[in-house]
């Protein structure tokens, strides 16, 4: 495999500290170390002590040296992170798509958890959970009042133990128990469906280990239902980013080969590269998952999805497709994350996950702090955008990386207070929360709606928040 190879397996592009990264690590030991500041080395130092011989209650020593790194990388930008022994786990687990559970993607609705899907093959799937059922209570402990986190963390565990969840059933209008034994879960970061004769629907929502092997099968297997493809939505709302190799693949599947799909440039040599539509630049072992795929994907009508919470890996994609003119991007302006991060292994439990590099897209487009912005403008649903202003960007966090040019989005921030205080107006009269978004790839999804009449040449909707809604056929 080649240097840029290797590269592209160190590189992370996940959204926020917490999102997916790459366990293909490299030891911090390679890097020469500089010479120290000694006065700053003995102030730490003496804090050390001070702290340890003065505080009111007995300190952990080695909790104040984990702080002590945490607070150091955490005052360089909000996606660098110190891994600790837990926090490294769950990247391991997290990048790899497999943790042990009972294997659903969830959401909240009224305060409970919601099954949006159970994953084909898991330990829900087998025993029936459907789309749309809400779990209200885990073992004996009810679902209103916890976090998504909370939830979460209940319903996982070790492998062959037994979750007892409360299930309501709204469309049959009854409440049941069922008993789910954990097991080892594979997610699956890519949905697919044909929508209706010749337009098809991928959705990829995380770019992880599987992904690019996923997104091979599925697209395969909608192309051997209509071979006559028409059109293709490739749906990268709220997707948070992930593996670079990913989104070097998945771009790949749609580009001519050998154009560019992304280039990096950082302080050291490793993190200067640009990455083509190759394989070299994308397979990491194996054979290429893409080599089955048929011909008529490179140049099947192609739209592609994002929003606010389209970031990094996500933003790669639409930012390469768009500059080589291959799709219609539609939907609102993206995350702008657009840094890269490496992972420095320092001990068998913890590492270290640093920004490394900002990367650019084929024409030279930083979009740091900006994102990509759709060439057709939607709001979230029919009546309008609900939650879109309310989202946190990359240029919304405190010590990101400055953007070219970037300038306070006065706009954006009035834009987000009015948003706020309309929500909350709503609120205080209803005492009932906002109702949710319709999940994405329904029969209400508004912007899917709207992709669908882009590849059909009919009528579109385009966003009421960037101009005065009105039904037009927007070019191609």
């Amino acid at each position: 495999m080649g240097s840029k190879l290797k590269v592209a397996g160190l590189l992370i592009a996940g959204a926020v500290a917490g999102a997916l990264t790459t366990m293909q690590i490299q030891a911090v030991a390679q890097h020469a170390l500089g010479p120290l500041p000694m006065e700053e080395v003995q102030q730490l130092a003496a804090v050390f002590g001070v702290v340890k011989s003065d505080y009111v209650e007995a300190v952990d020593e080695k909790k104040l040296i984990s702080d002590a790194i945490s607070g150091m990388v955490a005052g360089l930008d909000p996606h660098s992170q110190y891994l600790d022994k837990k926090t490294f786990k769950e990247f391991r687990e997290s990048t790899g798509g497999r943790f042990v559970g009972i294997g659903i993607e969830m959401g909240m609705e009224d305060g409970l958890v919601k099954v949006i899907s159970p994953i084909e093959g898991s330990p829900a799937f087998r025993i029936g959970l459907k789309s749309g059922d809400l779990i209200t209570r885990i073992d004996d402990t009810p679902v209103k009042g916890m976090t998504v986190d909370q939830a979460v963390k209940r319903m996982r565990g070790e492998p062959q133990t037994k979750v007892n969840l409360t299930v309501l059933r709204k469309s049959e209008s009854r409440t049941f128990p069922v008993t789910i034994v954990r097991e080892e879960i594979r997610m699956q970061s890519v949905r697919a469906k044909m929508i209706e004769p010749g337009y098809g629907w991928v959705r990829v929502s995380q770019f992880q280990e599987r992904t690019v092997d996923d997104f091979a099968r599925k697209v395969d297997e909608l192309y051997k239902q209509d071979p006559a493809m028409k059109g293709l939505v490739l749906d990268l709302r709220s997707d948070p980013g992930g593996l670079l190799d990913g989104a070097i693949a998945i771009s790949s599947a749609f580009l001519p080969a050998g154009v560019t799909v992304v280039s990096t440039n950082g302080q050291i040599a490793d993190s200067r590269a640009t990455f083509k539509a190759v394989p070299e630049h994308y397979v990491r072992r194996g054979g290429d998952p893409l080599k089955k795929l048929p011909a008529a994907l490179k140049s099947v009508p192609l739209v592609v999805l994002i929003n606010e919470g389209s970031a990094s890996a996500s933003e790669i994609v639409a930012g390469a497709l768009q500059d080589h003119k291959r799709a219609t991007i539609m939907g609102a302006q993206s995350f702008g994350k657009g840094s890269v991060q490496t992972i420095r292994q320092l001990s068998a439990d913890t590492a270290l996950k640093i920004t490394t590099a900002r990367y650019y897209t084929p024409n030279g487009r930083s979009i740091q702090a900006k994102g990509i912005v759709p060439d057709v403008w939607l709001d979230e649903t029919a009546e309008g955008n609900v939650f879109a202003a309310l989202r946190m960007r990359e240029a919304d966090l405190e010590k990101h990386l400055q953007g070219a040019d970037e300038k306070k989005d006065e706009a954006r921030e009035k834009a987000r207070e009015e948003a706020r205080q309309k929500l909350e107006e709503q609120l205080a009269k209803s005492k009932e929360p906002p109702k949710p978004l319709p999940e994405f790839g329904s029969a209400e999804d508004f912007p899917l709606q709207q992709a669908l009449n882009q590849l059909r040449g009919k009528p579109v909707l385009v966003s009421k928040t960037q101009s005065e809604r009105k039904a037009e056929v927007v070019g191609k």
